[in-house]
């Protein structure tokens, strides 16, 4: 695993983005939808929030084990309740300039999210959609499985190894790591810090991509 600030040292083929926490802050969305969600299951929703962030719904549903509850039937339920909502979902600061900045064709998003609601929650968010980006739905296991980060590796044509990914959540730091890839960490929505030994950045605003001489990506400093 790279010391902290070797990502600061390196280069890269592409940069790899999760959606919800890394690119845009959806967290009033999900606090509302999974709160309602969780009080009918009889979960209190302040310890059963911290459990859901960066997995796909019905891996979080079928997980809690429940009699009788249908974890895809669960999910599309929910999935039907956030389509609807997409009120207080704004950018993580700087991320349309930073992705901006990027040739299309050199980063992807690797989201647990389904492919229309990830659509719906960028265009609130007024970020641009990339080429490449791989949906929870497209994968047989989702976060922390590298599934989805291999499959957008894949559809870029690059090596993983030779990937930077960007992530805010548990699951989808283990699931960059187990791809293969260097991880950089979004902390803008983390209520709790916690310890990583990946390097970490607030959000996009002192950040950018730059092409080194080679045509690779780095990371700078503004």
């Amino acid at each position: 695993m790279p010391a902290r600030h070797d990502v600061l040292d390196r280069s890269y083929d592409a940069f790899l983005f999760d959606m919800d926490g890394t690119l845009l802050n959806s967290i009033a969305v999900v606090e509302r939808v999974w709160s309602d969600w969780a009080r009918r299951h009889g979960f209190e929703p302040e310890v059963f929030l911290k459990t859901i962030h960066g997995i796909r719904a019905s891996d979080v549903i079928r997980g809690l084990g429940l009699p009788g509850v249908d974890p895809a039937h669960e999910s599309d339920l929910l999935l039907a309740e956030e389509m609807e909502d997409v009120s207080g979902i704004v950018e993580i600061p700087g991320a349309i300039r930073f992705l901006s900045a990027i040739a299309d064709g050199e980063w992807a998003i690797v989201t647990s999210a389904p492919i229309e609601l990830a659509r719906r929650r960028m265009a609130a968010a007024g970020i641009p959609m990339p080429k490449v980006i791989v949906s929870g739905q497209e994968v047989k296991s989702g976060k922390p499985s590298p599934e989805g980060y291999l499959l957008g590796a894949s559809r870029l044509g690059v090596d993983p190894a030779k990937c930077l990914v960007f992530e805010d959540a548990v699951a989808g730091i283990l699931a960059g790591e187990a791809a293969g890839a260097d991880v950089t960490v979004i902390t803008e929505t983390h209520a709790t810090p916690f310890e990583t030994p990946h390097f970490s950045i607030a959000n996009y605003q002192a950040w950018q991509p730059i092409q080194t001489a080679e045509g690779r990506l780095a990371l700078a400093a503004i």
